[in-house]
């Protein structure tokens, strides 16, 4: 399997999860887009530098060729992966944490 198809399915399995599992509402809030812009701002600027001066090269055969900044696509589209993950995750948590204090506030009061 090429790094291409997986870059591809990699953002396929993480909108899933998002979208139909953890269902945090991730790429309804500004927020989202303001931290991936920060976010996607250093990776073109990392990757850009590594691949542009082939610190890190890939084979012919292993990528699609287009790039942004000197990073290749598939560089970005699991970057994407990456950060929507741990964004959805986060948030998740985040509101299970939330849920959990306002039951043991109930059960305090009523105890």
């Amino acid at each position: 399997m090429s790094y291409t198809v997986l870059a591809l399915i990699s953002v396929a399995i993480v909108i899933f999860i998002e979208s139909g599992i953890l269902k945090t509402g991730l790429f309804a809030r500004t927020s989202f887009y303001i931290a991936y812009s920060i976010v996607i701002f250093f990776q073109l600027l990392t990757n850009g530098y590594l691949t542009g001066t082939e610190i890190v090269t890939y084979g012919e055969n292993a990528i699609m060729g287009i790039r942004i900044v000197n990073a290749p696509l598939e560089d970005l589209l699991f970057g994407f992966s990456l950060v929507v993950l741990t964004m959805s995750t986060w948030l998740k948590l985040e509101g299970l944490g939330a849920k959990k204090s306002k039951q043991e506030a109930r059960e305090m009061e009523n105890a």
